[in-house]
């Protein structure tokens, strides 16, 4: 999968950063492997900085693992295809 160059916006500085809406059209990529465990993700915001915060809920919202989870798995996936963003976390 390519950047979807056009779901994002230009800073004043020339630098590309995601949208809710990009972000979240992303996340539904993500969305089936996590229901197949028995989990599921919500977007909770996107901020200027490029910083995600999702919520983690069902199974992966109490697995042992949902930090790896997060980290090598949803924000490795939205850093490829939207590359302004900077990091995902938990809110």
């Amino acid at each position: 999968m390519t950047p979807r160059d056009a779901d994002h916006y230009i800073t004043g500085q020339g630098e590309y950063m995601p949208d809710f809406d990009s972000v979240n059209k992303a996340i539904q990529d993500v969305r089936p492997s996590l229901q197949a465990d028995g989990g599921d993700i919500e977007l909770i915001a996107v901020a200027d900085d490029g910083k995600v915060t999702v919520k983690l809920t069902g199974a992966c919202g109490s697995c042992p693992m949902a930090v790896m989870t997060l980290k090598q798995g949803v924000e490795a996936y939205l850093r490829k295809v939207l590359p302004g963003v900077t990091e995902v976390v938990q809110g």
